[in-house]
């Protein structure tokens, strides 16, 4: 550390949340990976409890969705903290989470409401981390 202070100020400007549009991304994304990562613990819960057809399957099921909870996961900790590389796995997240959210729509009932909250979270997000705001707060100029 430098005796001027400039080392604490530029480790406290990297703990700032930064951005609103950041720290909403951050928040939407990490949300959707603590539903992804209960869905395989809820997964694993019925595994150990009940007699699904196929344990094969059913384990394979669980472990792949514990697997892919921790992109959105990381991806909304670095967003959280201001990592450049953050972005990109945001994105791709929201980018899957549209054909979910079109299949869960397609199966009706109380599914539409449920797809409907995951588009409109997925394209906020998005729109959120294109704005040149966000861009720029991540470190990402523009070309």
């Amino acid at each position: 550390m430098d005796g001027d202070g400039t080392g604490e100020a530029a480790e406290a400007a990297t703990k700032a949340p930064g951005p609103r549009r950041i720290v909403a991304a951050a928040v939407v994304t990490g949300v959707e990976g603590v539903i992804v990562a209960a869905f395989g613990l809820f997964s694993l819960v019925l595994l150990a409890t009940g007699s699904p057809d196929d344990m094969v399957q059913a384990a394979t099921l669980a472990v792949t969705v514990l697997a892919l909870s921790a992109l959105p996961l990381a991806a909304a900790r670095g967003l959280w903290h201001r990592r450049r590389w953050s972005r990109g796995p945001s994105m791709i997240v929201q980018l899957l989470a549209l054909p979910v959210a079109w299949q869960m729509a397609q199966n009706g009932g109380g599914l539409i409401a449920a797809a409907a909250a995951l588009a409109l979270a997925a394209v906020a997000v998005l729109a959120c981390l294109v704005n040149p705001k966000a861009t720029e707060a991540l470190g990402i100029a523009p070309r």
